[in-house]
């Protein structure tokens, strides 16, 4: 079994000093997967940049000529929006980000890998058709998803995206697409103020938008229990060919700006089984992609073990520990019900 690393030197460059979103988060990853011994262990790949063509299978023209203008001029630090930073290298960070994850979906699908880990950055998940949003400038998730479809002719492709907040760029790309299952799990009201429970999609997508948004204070239990009565039934409907992770760490008890009490155990666990879904649907297709996450041992730790699960190991890697606190979860007993009621699972 092959378990695919990508990731580039270069990611750094993007890069705005007192930012959540800075280079730190990626020499983090770097350096814990070095010092867990498990970047030998892995197939190592520097992606190429992605594509203009698959940048347009869910971009704008008008935007990709945007973020050329940027390249092309050399802006320094340009804001594409309140929270979003473009230096003189961004756009081709980007691209870099984007092949990342269409590289590693490329060594899945081809059988030259088993499974991948994507530690690419800037993230994606809140990019829009037409905008960057959110610390993203191109969905990557989304053109790498377009790039399995395209290229391996896939009919059925889930994107599970568990950072604390909504992708809502994700969502809006594939929002009336039944090619493409999304499930969202997500800290509500938060950071964009989208995916409402009853947003399911539009057109033939119509069901086929998964929103599971969560009050502040949801942790393990919560999650564990959504996973087993929410969305193994809807993996188990849809029968993905492909699975790819939107890997966000910012839903951990300890990351700064968010209000969830995840644990790495918990998201261990929730790593461990998308792994199963893989296997019993697609035949161990899985492909991780880095997302959000602010607290860099969370973050980091949190990438190792998915490494160590896409390995096989059953190292778990937990220094942090549980969150500090007797607080309870709120009952998750009525957001699961409601889900099942409107997706009928």
């Amino acid at each position: 079994m092959t378990t695919v690393y990508v990731t580039h030197p270069r990611y750094p460059e993007h890069h705005l000093p007192g930012h959540p979103e800075h280079a730190g988060r990626i020499r983090a990853v770097w350096s814990q997967m070095d010092a867990a011994g498990l970047t030998t262990r892995m197939l190592k790949i520097e992606p190429q940049p992605v594509s203009e063509d698959l940048i347009l299978t869910v971009h704008t023209r008008d935007y990709l000529e945007l973020l050329r203008w940027v390249d092309e001029t050399k802006q320094n630090n340009v804001h594409l929006d309140a929270d979003t930073y473009a230096g003189p290298t961004a756009f081709e960070i980007a691209r870099l980000s984007a092949g990342g994850v269409v590289q590693a979906v490329d060594e899945v699908l081809s059988g030259r890998a088993s499974n991948a880990l994507a530690a690419v950055r800037p993230p994606g998940h809140h990019a829009m058709p037409n905008h960057a949003m959110g610390f993203c400038i191109l969905g990557n998730v989304p053109i790498a998803t377009r790039f399995a479809q395209k290229v391996y002719g896939l009919e059925r492709v889930m994107i599970v995206d568990y950072d604390v907040h909504h992708g809502n760029g994700t969502e809006a790309m594939f929002y009336d697409d039944d090619s493409v299952l999304f499930i969202s799990t997500h800290q509500s009201p938060f950071y964009p103020g989208t995916g409402a429970i009853t947003h399911t999609g539009s057109g033939k997508g119509t069901g086929y938008t998964l929103n599971i948004p969560l009050t502040a204070g949801h942790g393990d239990s919560s999650y564990a229990t959504l996973f087993e009565q929410v969305v193994w039934r809807a993996a188990e409907r849809f029968k993905p060919q492909l699975i790819i992770v939107s890997a966000g760490f910012d839903s951990h008890w300890a990351d700064p700006i968010a209000g969830m009490r995840l644990s790495l155990n918990g998201y261990a666990h929730l790593t461990r089984e998308l792994i199963k879904m893989a296997h019993q649907f697609c035949g161990g297709k899985i492909v991780f992609a880095m997302e959000g996450g602010y607290n860099l041992d969370a973050l980091s730790h949190g990438v190792v073990n998915i490494a160590h699960a896409l390995l096989g190991d059953a190292t778990v890697i937990d220094p942090l520990g549980a969150p500090r606190g007797n607080s309870p979860e709120p009952d998750i007993t009525p957001t699961i019900e409601r889900i099942r009621s409107i997706h009928k699972l």
